[in-house]
């Protein structure tokens, strides 16, 4: 199995997120073949992409910046119950994205439990501190950050003509960073639904976060 053979295989099972037996048929090889070379390649691709991720503050510069939450679904684990997300109805791992106003990738935090809402995440990933000078947007659930976010309607009122315009405006800016998060979620194993060992999923993510913005060229 010659290198460029191994890193192939290790970047389908991970992009289509297909089980090893189906990959080692595709490739013609076993599936306890495909566990090693995955094991193996993955964090050598992981060193090999280490200067593909900017630094938060230098992909923001001079940009509006747009922020949401998602989630990586991994499916009930023992020990993890905090991981159960209320409002998605299925266990997880909270990951906040930014993109710029085209829907370019800007910067995936690390995964946080998935019963934490996107405000608090926002904060716990120290976003919040290292966007306190730029101009961001987010959706309602960033309301009490320094976020610009729609206006909710008053109890018992109604939005004012302004407001319903304001409104209308930033939820079509937003859905830049929503069209980022489809691109993220090509990686199917990021979206799916992610088997393997919780401990590992911070690299895959990091993984999966060099190889966008090489594919975006920075």
């Amino acid at each position: 199995m010659g290198l460029y053979r191994a890193v192939v295989i290790t970047l389908v099972y991970v992009r289509q997120n297909l089980n090893q037996a189906a990959v080692g048929d595709l490739f013609g090889v076993s599936q306890s073949t495909v566990s090693r070379i995955y094991r193996g390649i993955l964090p050598l691709i992981g060193q090999a992409l280490c200067l593909h991720i900017p630094n938060l503050k230098e992909a923001i510069r001079g940009r509006l910046v747009l922020v949401d939450g998602t989630d990586v679904p991994t499916g009930n684990r023992a020990g993890h119950e905090d991981n159960f997300s209320g409002k998605r109805r299925r266990a997880g791992l909270n990951i906040q994205v930014a993109a710029d106003t085209e829907g370019g990738l800007l910067g995936i935090s690390a995964p946080l439990p998935g019963s934490m809402h996107d405000r608090k995440a926002f904060a716990e990933c120290d976003w919040e501190d290292l966007l306190a000078e730029t101009s961001v947007i987010g959706d309602p659930a960033y309301q009490g950050t320094h976020t610009i976010t729609p206006r909710k309607k008053p109890k018992g009122g109604e939005l004012s003509a302004g407001d319903k315009v304001n409104n209308k405006f930033i939820s079509s800016l937003r859905s830049a960073v929503e069209r980022c998060i489809a691109h993220i979620k090509n990686w199917k194993m990021i979206a799916t639904g992610y088997r393997g060992r919780l401990s590992e999923l911070p690299n895959i993510i990091r993984i999966i976060t060099s190889l966008e913005f090489y594919r975006l060229g920075w």
